[in-house]
């Protein structure tokens, strides 16, 4: 199964009921954490990605995963001047990232993208 795990500063209960509802029906649990308890189920392999939001993209939505996983493994999808192409996002996830970061006013374009990113993993 499938496991993602939002943390993040912002919008994580919304975040969450988002995935849930463009990943209902498939083998994937979300769970909402803290920063450090996210990033950690990631690198103990509890969960397999990592998704949270802030007002950069980077700080508080990626600082504790980066940190624990490395910047090989992390990427902000979007910051206040520019949000990532899908083909972008794509190449990053197929390169390994497994936490994502992202503006919390860039949710509504980038979660569905994500979703059908790990949907299909």
């Amino acid at each position: 199964m499938t496991m993602v795990v939002v943390g993040g500063q912002m919008g994580k209960p919304e975040i969450e009921a988002d995935l849930k509802k463009m990943l209902a029906g498939k083998n994937i649990d979300i769970e909402v954490k803290n920063d450090l308890d996210a990033a950690l189920a990631v690198k103990s392999g509890q969960a397999n990605y990592y998704i949270g939001a802030c007002e950069t993209g980077a700080g508080g939505a990626l600082a504790m995963a980066t940190a624990l996983l490395g910047s090989e493994k992390t990427m902000t999808v979007a910051s206040p001047t520019k949000v990532l192409s899908p083909d972008e996002i794509k190449e990053g996830f197929e390169k390994g990232k497994v936490a994502f970061g992202f503006t919390i006013n860039s949710k509504d374009t980038v979660l569905p993208l994500l979703a059908e990113l790990i949907a299909n993993s």
